[in-house]
């Protein structure tokens, strides 16, 4: 018996979803029309703003891309893909395959926000339809409030109410059988190539990152014999602690519902693995907090999410901006990670926080321009999620580190990275220095330095700030936060 269908024809529109299981617009288009196309656009108007020809994220969606492809031309259809401006491929696309309606996943940032609705009255005017899908969050927008009905601030009681409501129907996957309502890909011509995009190779998989589903499989079935071991791991840059999962979500190579779906068994079901797993599922959740603040309160992407904190005054001074970016502050964990992240598009959590503190309230310089050189350099930024993160050590986000929080470097090398390890890693020409000296090589006694071959100021740079000094400096200039404002009423 033939199935009902709603649609006679629709445009499966593929974005931060480079995947064929698990997906919820691709589910409700198989289900819902005879025919079903499926489309990718290289969008100008992000690509065209990229400072940088040699861009690991391009890298890494064009290889999902074909993978994703040659997935759909095995079942028998194929990707259209356009190298374009979405707002005019898509309307376009869809009246080329004489689409009824195009299908896409939700994605909550502000500028997509704002070309979905340029797009969908597009297609209005042509008799077409846009709709869109949960599909990177478990809960989403208003799905969780309060007990007053508003959205929550605070983590913790979020995490408290995600857990409450979570079901088995929040994390069953949106089963997709490609079972021949794919329209014919004979005739699709072969996808762009890099170098018609206007990108060069960054060598991805010389840094171990492999991209599509099969390096997110990869890299869970990893992950899933270590996450036992996650929650004592984690902090430790230089122990194969994290998931290394993040690229993937950042992607959609991998569904949500399936890396929660196994973090709630595990939790549950495996009495040694409990502990690791009820961890990496609160970092879930963090995911899911930042998307729905991004959501309700769009204005963090240039603004403090606590408006008092817009007093604070910042250090304009590019010559610091300028050091910390190159790894050249003379504090060598900060200096390690941020030379992980110039050499591989990856940064440790644990690092992202520190090197975060440490140009907020070390160097005093405004959270935005550091939040703005991880979006250019890391391979799994994501806007929501860079954000809080950069707000949270700032002290100006919900839920974040009170402004008095100042992570010390030093203690922080000592704790988290205490052979030195991984400052051996990514800066070599400490690596003669004693654990006992490598974490404040300005300390060491002078034959220690010359024993190592290590000449601060010519080998390696002297602390470009004293941290206690800094640290004074900066209570003071977040005074302004805890006074009101010049010709407030006091009572």
């Amino acid at each position: 018996m033939a199935r009902e269908t709603e649609f006679d024809s629709v445009l499966v529109w593929f974005r931060r979803d480079l995947r064929v299981d698990d997906h919820a617009a691709l589910h409700q288009a198989v289900q819902r029309a005879k025919r079903v196309h499926c489309a990718f656009v290289f969008d100008r108007d992000i690509l065209d703003a990229l400072p940088d020809r040699r861009d690991r994220r391009v890298e890494f969606i064009h290889a999902s891309v074909a993978e994703l492809d040659a997935a759909l031309r095995r079942a028998g259809g194929a990707l259209r893909v356009r190298h374009a401006t979405a707002r005019d491929a898509i309307p376009a696309l869809a009246a080329e395959t004489g689409a009824q309606a195009v299908l896409a996943n939700h994605d909550y940032e502000p500028a997509a926000r704002d070309r979905d609705a340029a797009i969908r009255l597009a297609l209005e005017r042509d008799g077409r339809r846009l709709l869109t899908f949960k599909d990177q969050a478990i809960f989403e927008r208003d799905e969780l409030l309060t007990g007053q009905g508003r959205p929550f601030s605070v983590y913790t009681p979020y995490r408290n109410a995600w857990l409450k409501r979570l079901s088995p129907a929040e994390l069953a996957p949106h089963e997709v059988r490609l079972d021949g309502s794919l329209a014919d890909g004979r005739d699709v011509p072969a996808m762009p190539t890099l170098a018609a995009l206007g990108f060069e190779p960054t060598g991805l998989r010389e840094l171990g990152i492999v991209a599509g589903s099969t390096g997110a499989r990869a890299a869970f079935d990893d992950f899933a014999r270590r996450i036992g071991r996650y929650r004592d791991t984690r902090d430790y840059p230089a122990i194969r602690g994290p998931s290394y999962l993040s690229v993937h979500l950042r992607f959609g190579t991998i569904s949500i519902r399936e890396l929660a779906r196994f973090a709630w068994q595990v939790r549950h079901a495996d009495a040694d693995s409990a502990e690791g797993a009820a961890t990496w599922l609160s970092e879930l959740i963090w995911r899911d907090f930042y998307f729905q603040i991004l959501h309700h309160h769009p204005r963090v992407v240039d603004e403090a999410f606590r408006p008092e904190y817009e007093r604070v005054r910042w250090v304009d001074d590019d010559a610091l901006f300028s050091n910390w970016c190159e790894g050249r502050t003379g504090y060598p964990l900060v200096d390690a990670a941020m030379a992980q992240i110039e050499r591989t598009g990856y940064m440790h959590n644990r690092l992202r926080m520190l090197v975060a503190s440490f140009l907020v309230k070390d160097l005093g310089i405004d959270w935005r321009r550091g939040e703005r050189y991880f979006a250019r350099k890391l391979i799994d930024y994501d806007l929501a999620a860079n954000n809080g993160g950069w707000q949270w050590a700032a002290s100006s986000g919900c839920d974040a580190q009170p402004y008095f929080r100042i992570f010390n470097p030093v203690t922080q090398s000592t704790k988290f990275d205490p052979q030195g390890r991984f400052i051996r890693r990514y800066l070599p020409r400490l690596a003669g220095l004693p654990d006992r000296a490598i974490h404040a090589p300005w300390t060491a006694p002078p034959q220690t330095l010359a024993e190592a071959g290590v000449v601060l100021g010519v080998d390696y740079p002297s602390p470009i700030v004293d941290h206690d000094a800094a640290r004074k400096a900066t209570l003071e200039r977040y005074a302004v936060v805890r006074r009101p404002p010049a010709g407030a009423a006091t009572t």
